[in-house]
């Protein structure tokens, strides 16, 4: 291969408002987000795919990989609607060192998980445990807590 991947540099979320979504994930998670960019124009909108794209972007970063958030001025986007079965489905997995004190204070900070955290008990994983929860805009996100 001509190349080398080095890692991942940022997983990218579209968001309905990024000042309302970086309050939310700073109060759940106690992350700094970075400074808020803007773009638009004909090369932009190509690369995007987007007609006349207009958008503020930034990014939190949660040890070496961050989240970029973007929000689309224009066009505005429509709500997010998917479920975890649906094809082109995604989450963020945020990995944790004690899944039932972050359930217990996520919750108790306004988080609305799908279900208690689960344990795995069999297989590679066994002992591992998760819960999946979504932001304001509905994106789903993950803690998890590995056993190895």
């Amino acid at each position: 291969m001509a190349f080398t991947i080095t890692g991942v540099h940022h997983i990218g979320l579209t968001v309905r408002d990024i000042r309302a979504s970086f309050d939310w994930y700073t109060r759940m998670f106690d992350l700094t987000p970075g400074p808020i960019n803007e773009g638009s124009g004909e090369a932009l909108s190509k690369a995007l795919q987007v007609d006349d794209a207009s958008l503020a972007f930034s990014m939190i970063a949660i040890g070496t990989t961050r989240i970029e958030f973007l929000e689309y001025r224009n066009p505005r986007g429509r709500d997010f609607d998917r479920t975890n079965g649906d094809v082109g489905s995604s989450h963020v997995c945020i990995e944790v060192n004690d899944a039932a004190a972050a359930y217990a204070d996520l919750q108790a900070k306004g988080a609305i998980f799908n279900a208690p955290p689960i344990t795995l008990t069999d297989g590679d994983l066994a002992g591992s445990t998760w819960a999946y929860l979504r932001d304001p805009d509905g994106i789903q996100l993950e803690i998890w807590q590995s056993a190895y």
